[in-house]
């Protein structure tokens, strides 16, 4: 705040003038957001400091300079400043006198500034100069920003309101308009009247104090109702839309977190699948080895086979050597008989000695042969054992390989006939939705002609009821003539004449308005009945969206059990994919349907707003509407309770076929 008063003095001192001191108090005593100088006399080097301090300074957002006597140029000076300002939200320049140059440096605002929502231009001048005026009207007609206009007492003229008509036609942004206290006239309310249709922004005009007469003020006032009613239905209709979109979001979200935890456990699976066949080629790893090992030891067993026969076939020939020596000896004892009896003896003897020593050499070598042959043939026995072992091992890997095949193919099995019945079960209830959709749209239909034939009677008795206020327009135009030809001679008598006539108009007033409240009581039912046929679209999507919810479950089941195999994973995204298309279909035609109600109720509103323009309804037709209301009421109840048994009959036949469905019973639990 304190550096919004320095700059305000500083700005001062250099354009040669002295800050004024009520200003600078006004400053100090600043809110947050609002700069308020009302009733201060600002100078021209005032408003000059002040519109360069505005141009820069994003201080206020509410700017008050009502009854400030602003003079042409610190006006000037003062709107230039703010036509690059993006802060000011709120301008009050209420009891300023703006003349000319004003009213062009306000069309100039309106043109450049594009953060003013609300301008107050209360008790000026702007209709007096016309050509200004139709500068500010063309300014506002290409404004997008503005929200709230007020222009009470500001001598706008007829010419003035049809320029204000023209802009009303092309602005979009204009939400309330005040022109009370103006010289609008009889022309200036019809020309308004005739652009509010090509409005749709516009819900609050006044008109009070401009000499209109009273069927133009209520044909703004039910302009300004649809307005009204339709920005209603817009913002309703955009709640609704986001809710919408953040329920597909959701959905959308929901398929997706579902496909992830989908491919979660495929990945799963197929780990468990890698880590088993690594286990298994890791046993027949060992059992290869095992089986090596035994070879080995065969091999080493054979080779020492070898070296014993080769130490038998040694001694052989040792044995064979030693009998060569015993000839010898034995032709050297006989030619040596006589001379070395003793001799030979002793030869004898040592010869006898060494046989029997080889002979037991030779039964010991014999016996670790029979033991080698023994130890050689436990040895074939073992090997033998362990190759009927691993045949076993094979017979039964080949035996778990076509068990699991054999699985596999049961398993594809049921699950062709689980989709068989989901796809059965589904266009079941397809063509039950088609029939109830189908008796709906009938009842609609049925509805909407009787309800356009009330209209039309309605439309005859509106024109009935024109022509005679017509006819009662003119019979008071010409007593009015008389009445003011006749003034100055019989004024009271006239006061009395028009005291009567106002306590008729009232009386009729209240007889309209209790023939509308009737025709809005009619309307509010209709409503109600439009709103019971929501609820029964919306109890089918529920519905729908339970049955949804089930065949997921039924499909997540199915996936559950299909996980065994890699090669399913191809198919269950196909049938995800079905799926995912299916209910988009399904949300695609309640979305036809909400399309549908929405009409519906736009067809109602505007028949709602045919009933508030027939507004001298006859008792003969409030009896028979009271009597229709009945009969709707009656065929509502009806409706209910086939609704209800509708329900109850899908909820026993959902029941009984989740009870009988083979998957209850041989699924596994979760």
């Amino acid at each position: 705040m304190e550096e919004f008063r320095h700059c305000y003095s500083r700005l001062c001192r250099e354009s040669g003038a002295e800050p004024q001191e009520t200003v600078l108090q006004k400053l100090q005593e600043l809110p947050r957001g609002r700069l308020d100088l009302a009733t201060q006399s600002l100078t021209v080097d005032t408003c000059r400091a002040l519109g360069k301090l505005l141009q820069k300074e994003a201080l206020p957002t509410e700017l008050i300079l009502s009854d400030c006597m602003l003079s042409e140029e610190g006006a000037t000076l003062l709107l230039q400043g703010l036509c690059a300002n993006t802060i000011v939200r709120f301008l009050d320049l209420k009891g300023n006198n703006l003349q000319a140059a004003g009213t062009e440096a306000l069309g100039l605002l309106l043109r450049q500034n594009k953060s003013i929502q609300s301008l107050t231009l209360e008790w000026n001048n702007l209709g007096t100069w016309e050509d200004a005026f139709a500068a500010f009207c063309g300014a506002l007609a290409g404004n997008g920003t503005l929200r709230q206009l007020d222009l009470r007492n500001n001598q706008i003229s007829h010419k003035g309101a049809e320029e204000l008509a023209l802009a009303l036609t092309c602005n979009t942004s204009l939400q309330q308009l005040d022109l009370r206290w103006n010289n609008i006239g009889l022309l200036g309310g019809r020309a308004l009247v005739n652009s509010l249709p090509r409005n749709r922004a516009l819900w609050r005009l006044e008109l009070a104090g401009n000499n209109i007469p009273g069927d133009v003020l209520r044909a703004v006032e039910q302009a300004m109702d649809r307005n009204r009613e339709r920005q209603t239905t817009s913002r309703e209709n955009q709640a609704r839309a986001h809710v919408l979109s953040k329920e597909v979001q959701h959905l959308q979200e929901e398929k997706s977190r579902q496909f992830l935890d989908l491919m979660e456990t495929i990945d799963k699976q197929r780990k468990e699948m890698a880590r088993s066949s690594r286990a298994s080629a890791a046993c027949v790893e060992q059992l290869q080895e095992a089986l090596n090992e035994r070879h080995s030891v065969i091999n080493a067993l054979k080779a020492k086979l070898q070296m014993a026969e080769a130490a038998r076939a040694l001694s052989e020939q040792k044995a064979q050597s030693l009998g060569e020596l015993l000839a010898a000896a034995e032709q050297e004892q006989q030619s040596l008989a006589q001379r070395q009896a003793k001799e030979h003896r002793l030869e004898q003897q040592e010869a006898a000695e060494r046989e029997s020593k080889l002979l037991r050499d030779l039964s010991a070598a014999n016996e670790k042969n029979l033991l080698l042959r023994n130890q050689v043939d436990e040895l074939e026995r073992k090997v033998r054992s362990r190759q009927e072992q691993l045949f076993l091992a094979r017979q039964e890997l080949s035996s778990a390989t076509a068990e699991l095949k054999m699985r596999a193919s049961q398993a594809e099995e049921r699950l062709e006939l689980e989709k068989k019945r989901s796809r059965q079960s589904l266009e079941d209830l397809e063509q039950l939705r088609a029939k109830e959709v189908e008796h709906m749209t009938r009842h609609l239909e049925e509805s909407e002609r009787a309800m356009q034939e009330r209209v039309q009677r309605l439309e005859a008795s509106r024109l009935s009821l024109e022509e005679e206020l017509s006819r009662v327009k003119a019979v008071a135009l010409s007593e009015r003539g008389q009445a003011e030809e006749e003034l100055i001679k019989a004024k009271n008598q006239v006061r009395l004449e028009e005291q009567q006539r106002l306590a008729q108009l009232e009386e009729k007033l209240r007889l309209l308005a209790q023939a509308r409240d009737e025709a809005q009581s009619a309307c509010l039912q209709q409503r109600q009945t439009v709103a019971d046929a929501q609820a029964r679209a919306s109890q089918l999507g529920l519905q729908v969206e339970g049955l949804r919810r089930r065949l997921e479950e039924l499909q997540q089941e199915l996936s559950n059990k299909d996980q065994e195999k890699v090669a399913e994973v191809s198919r269950v995204r196909v049938e995800l994919q079905e799926q995912n298309g299916r209910l988009q279909a399904e949300l695609a035609a309640q979305e036809a349907l909400r399309e549908k109600v929405a009409a519906l109720e736009r067809r109602l509103k505007v028949i709602a707003s045919d009933h508030r323009e027939a507004l001298l309804d006859r008792e003969s037709e409030n009896a028979s509407l009271r009597e229709k209301l009945r009969l709707k009421e009656a065929e509502i109840t009806r409706i209910r309770e086939e609704e209800v048994q509708r329900a109850s009959f899908l909820q026993n036949a959902v029941l009984a076929y989740v009870q009988g469905s083979p998957l209850r019973t041989m699924s596994p639990p979760k």
